[in-house]
């Protein structure tokens, strides 16, 4: 019984993927980077598992995440430039909007293939982390002034109080847990000047909470691990 309420508590993962130089050491960030605009929502879990989106949460994790993300960088020492929103009147056709869903669909693909087991690793990869979005990326640089841009993709659920009494009657009558809420966040930091992705992460937490600044930072730093700069700020 322990067992299964330890369930309770969740637990969280990252896999983190980076691209490696000539000589097998991971590519070192030689540049400023700017935080494009991040595709965020948070919805609440009813009793009958089903997920609906709200608002005020995602308004709340979509304004916090940026400072959370810039404040685990700058720890890093890597120079930040403003942030990057796509204009209100980006349509499909757009350039800019075309790069976001390419960015996308290149991240989708690292985790299908990089990380899928069913799939398995592409044999033109050589076994090597070696992913691109193309040289088209370069109008960000051009608009952005920065070298690097970070994406990031986060979907975050909470179990009502119904979905909450559900759970713990399923562990106390049938010994099994029916699963609550869950955050799952997925991060590239592409090169603006080759298109190159230089590092790519997935995270899965069960217990993490973007709608308070605390909560946000927490999944910035786990989200945004394994990115380093080449002076990282000593800890106070």
């Amino acid at each position: 019984m322990l067992a299964a309420f330890a369930l309770l508590s969740g637990c969280s993962s990252t896999q983190v993927r980076t691209a490696k130089d000539t000589a097998g050491k991971p590519l070192a960030l030689s540049g400023t980077v700017v935080l494009i605009e991040p595709d965020i929502e948070l919805s609440e879990l009813g009793a009958g598992g089903m997920a609906e989106p709200r608002k005020e949460w995602t308004d709340a994790a979509r304004k916090l995440y940026p400072q959370a993300a810039r404040d685990a960088l700058a720890r890093q020492g890597i120079g930040m430039a403003p942030d990057y929103y796509l204009p209100a009147d980006a349509g499909p056709e757009t350039r800019a909007r075309q790069l976001y869903l390419l960015a996308q669909a290149v991240s989708s693909s690292i985790l299908t293939y990089e990380r899928g087991s069913a799939t398995g690793r592409l044999r033109n990869k050589h076994g090597k982390f070696d992913w691109s979005v193309g040289p088209g990326v370069q109008a960000l640089r051009e608009t952005t002034g920065a070298d690097y841009g970070l994406f990031t993709y986060i979907r975050d659920s909470y179990a009502s109080g119904g979905r909450q009494a559900m759970r713990i009657a399923g562990l106390l009558l049938l010994g099994g847990d029916m699963g609550g809420g869950m955050q799952v966040g997925v991060a590239s930091l592409i090169d603006l000047r080759t298109g190159q992705v230089v590092w790519h992460n997935l995270l899965i937490d069960q217990t993490g909470d973007m709608r308070n600044l605390a909560g946000a930072r927490e999944t910035a730093d786990d989200l945004l691990k394994g990115v380093r700069g080449t002076q990282p700020v000593p800890a106070k």
